[in-house]
């Protein structure tokens, strides 16, 4: 049963809901009939807005989604159970019970908000390990352990939000610092990163640009949530070999292989696409014309594209 909002509270609407968790608005509208769950309060135009403790449990329930359990099983849990339970499948999926020491003394400088030294620790260890460890052993992991604590309810958005800032500084001064590839560079493919509009996480894209710029890739980041036509006129522009896209798990995956569909059809070939985040429409349903590549990968396929690219020039 709904009920008009107080206006005391900042409930989010239905559109902030599916943009925040992943599940479309068709899909919540089903489930809040199928289930029971959500339960939209009304907003004063009776337009259905939800409160933070709902869309907590929504993030949760698409997280054990994604990780193969149906909505029908998981979505009566109360919060704390589907925390348990997210908490037992990450166990299984990844074989560990905490966080490493190191991670977690990262998470702590975020949850403290101690942004000044948390900067300084991650300048610290990128001075240390090199940019390509630094991005696969250290923020690739410490990433998830964030969006799972956010996920959870743990970590507040304007924390996690504070996180991505930080390391977002830290990451663009340690790709502005790599030598640069010529734009005549003949074996150093060109690369746009982008994200579909749909898709407003950045922090994966910034990874991958961090390891294509670290392979001397010739990289031009047009930022998140770009529209389609607008991608495709880009890439014609600025004569790109491939177009590089980041889905995070909170995209709706539906949305994510539609757009990678209609931006195959629209390129009509000669650029490739590549795909790569934690998105389970990249892992279930890969698409044929489109090559997936983790994080670790991304040397590989570039090595790999100028293998393909010389053969065919010579």
């Amino acid at each position: 049963m709904t009920t008009k909002v107080s206006s005391q509270t900042v409930p989010s609407t239905i559109s902030d809901v599916e943009r925040d968790t992943g599940v479309a608005k068709e899909t919540l509208r089903v489930w809040e009939r199928r289930y029971d769950f959500p339960q939209p309060l009304r907003d004063p135009n009776g337009e259905r807005v939800y409160p933070i403790e709902q869309v907590h449990k929504l993030r949760l329930v698409k997280r054990l989604i994604d990780l193969g359990y149906r909505p029908g099983k998981v979505i009566q849990y109360s919060t704390d159970e589907l925390r348990a339970l997210t908490g037992q499948a990450a166990v299984s999926q990844h074989g560990a019970t905490v966080p490493p020491p190191e991670l977690q003394s990262y998470l702590d400088l975020c949850k403290s908000h101690q942004m000044e030294a948390l900067r300084r620790k991650l300048s610290q260890a990128l001075l240390m390990m090199g940019l390509k460890s630094f991005v696969i052993e250290l923020v690739a992991p410490l990433t998830s352990l964030i969006g799972e604590a956010w996920a959870g309810g743990s970590l507040a958005t304007f924390e996690e939000h504070l996180y991505t800032e930080s390391l977002t500084v830290v990451m663009r001064s340690a790709i502005f610092a790599m030598p640069q590839a010529n734009a005549s560079n003949l074996g150093a493919p060109r690369i746009m990163l982008t994200t579909l509009p749909q898709e407003r996480h950045g922090l994966g894209l910034l990874m991958a640009e961090a390891m294509c710029v670290a392979e001397g890739a010739h990289c031009i980041s047009l930022g998140v949530q770009t529209p389609l036509l607008d991608i495709v006129e880009a890439a014609r522009v600025q004569r790109v070999d491939i177009i590089a896209l980041s889905f995070s798990v909170a995209m709706n995956a539906r949305q994510a292989l539609d757009g990678l569909t209609e931006l195959h059809t629209r390129l009509g070939g000669g650029v490739e696409l590549w795909a790569g985040g934690g998105n389970a429409a990249l892992r279930r349903r890969r698409p044929s014309h489109v090559r997936v590549y983790a994080l670790s990968d991304i040397s590989g396929a570039i090595a790999e594209w100028r293998l393909r690219h010389a053969a065919a020039a010579g």
